[in-house]
């Protein structure tokens, strides 16, 4: 591809976006070109790249000729996100609203929720910036996701990535965000600027869909006690309230509350006007799922509530309450998570992969059905973004029940990513992603080079398939400039499978 594409992401295209509504910031979600007018070339690396400062010690800096956009650094350094430093550029720990540091930060928040201890395992840190407050909460076993639009602070999403904090580009506008019901232990935003009590409190009402019960929602900065934004802070309020949402402490411009553990809020909820959704309605459905003005509702509650579900990181191998809704679905868990820690085993003894080395950071499961991939390489340095594309059934909420963290996706799309993101691409039965009813819906070779779109250079793939498919995707490994070699499988597995482990050139 022409230099000039070196950070192209097809979904999130100003040009193109530019033209759409303003309404419900839409023309900043994701708009993908068609399969046709998507470019089939490879994206370049900037000019002076060089291999990703490895972690942790990427949390504090990052090589300045990787992503040469100083404009963040400009614009925020007095206020601790970030400076340039020689070759480097630095990241203090500071934000908007925590110019003293995220360490700081947190220990205060600390005062009012269990940020120790396993209680909290997943959040969602909304208009992220360069995501320091997730980087930072890493120390207490919290995994944080956090999300940004691409916006005018150019990169934002990409400076996060490169430190290895796990970030994605994405924006609260007319859609669901790609994830299940109940996902998140705690939802913090810092001066994200969501207008919560909008469009008659839709914002809101997305973020309890999100919000696991008996879970904690933070927001510091705007509208909270914030000059001329009385009449949003005071509508703020009123709508947690009709929600039963406990106040745990309002300081300065940063409230905490806390989601009730149980359903027994209908009353008042119809008092303030609020609908409850349709029992028709799937909480859980959120790829390109518009946006409903109601409370969702699920029929299983308590069971997955916070302090009722247990502590990490007893989580991540108990059979979460969600997976009796999938047939046999304790059993299937189980013998899921027995298999992969023996692939896993394999792949690191018999193939060489440099799972638990400084080398590979940031992990995509393209196809992660439960989860049991990260599971199995949750003691490793690496956080893994866990995939549920959207034509397989929707696991993704027993991958949040576990601890872990992911995302919906259609893989006939490019993923809402930069170029150069992951040191390490796994996944399992690649031909299934693109198939629906069995009938192909777009090409290998798209996918490919999507793969390797968002892979670093010396970064790793490896496709676990049958040899039909391995033979397929090999053939294209050449045109990607990849080196690759093939393998059998693990001993002991009565599937005819073949494994392909490929190195980005």
């Amino acid at each position: 591809c022409p230099i000039e594409t070196v950070d192209y992401m097809p979904c999130e295209d100003p040009k193109r976006n530019s033209r759409l509504s303003r309404v419900m910031n839409f023309y900043r979600e994701r708009h993908c070109p068609l399969p046709e007018e998507t470019p089939l070339c490879l994206i370049p690396p900037p000019k002076g790249y060089r291999i990703p400062v490895t972690w942790p010690e990427s949390l504090h800096k990052i090589w300045h000729s990787n992503m040469p956009h100083n404009k963040i650094a400009e614009r925020k350094g007095h206020q601790g996100w970030m400076k340039e430093e020689g070759e480097f550029f630095i990241f203090p720990g500071g934000g908007t609203m925590f110019p003293d540091g995220a360490v700081q930060y947190i220990q205060n928040l600390g005062m009012h929720i269990p940020t120790s201890g396993g209680v909290l395992r997943t959040a969602l840190d909304m208009g992220c910036g360069v995501a320091s407050f997730g980087g930072y909460l890493l120390n207490e076993d919290i995994l944080t996701i956090s999300f940004a639009a691409k916006d005018s602070h150019k990169a934002q999403i990409q400076f996060a990535l490169e430190r290895g904090i796990p970030t994605f580009v994405a924006m609260l506008g007319t859609r669901r965000l790609p994830f299940p019901a109940y996902s998140f232990d705690l939802v913090h935003c810092s001066r994200c600027l969501i207008p919560f009590t909008a469009y008659n409190f839709t914002y809101f009402l997305e973020v309890d869909r999100l919000l696991r019960p008996g879970g904690y929602l933070v927001i510091s900065g705007p509208p909270v006690q914030w000059s001329k934004q009385e009449k949003e802070w005071n509508d703020l309020q009123s709508v947690a309230q009709a929600m039963c949402y406990e106040v745990i402490a309002v300081e300065g411009n940063t409230a905490i509350w806390k989601k009730p553990s149980v359903d027994s809020c209908v009353s008042r909820q119809s008092n303030f006007g609020l609908a409850i959704c349709s029992n028709a309605d799937d909480p859980s459905k959120a790829w390109y799922f518009k946006l409903k003005n109601c409370v969702s509702k699920l029929s299983i509650q308590g069971e997955i509530a916070v302090g009722s579900i247990p502590n990490w990181p007893k989580r991540l191998i108990s059979p979460p309450a969600r997976v009796t809704f999938v047939k046999n679905g304790i059993d299937v868990f189980k013998a899921d998570t027995e298999l992969w820690a023996r692939r896993v085993a394999y792949y690191k003894k018999s193939l060489h992969v440099k799972l638990g080395t400084a080398s590979i950071r940031n992990v995509m499961d393209m196809n992660a059905f439960f989860g049991s991939f990260a599971a199995a390489i949750f003691s490793d340095p690496v956080w893994v973004m866990n995939v549920i594309p959207s034509n397989k059934p929707l696991t993704l909420d027993i991958i949040y029940d576990r601890g872990l963290v992911g995302v919906y996706h259609d893989w006939c799309e490019p993923f809402s990513t930069y170029p150069r993101t992951y040191d390490l691409i796994h996944v399992a039965d690649i031909d299934t992603i693109r198939r629906s009813s069995g009938e192909p819906r777009c090409n290998l070779v798209d996918i490919m080079v999507e793969m390797d779109r968002i892979l670093r250079p010396k970064g790793m793939v490896l496709v676990y398939d049958s040899p039909e498919v391995i033979e397929k995707v090999n053939r294209i490994v050449p045109a990607l400039r990849w080196t690759a070699t093939l393998h059998d499988i693990e001993p002991g597995s009565e599937n005819n499978k073949k494994i392909l482990v490929a190195t980005k050139m």
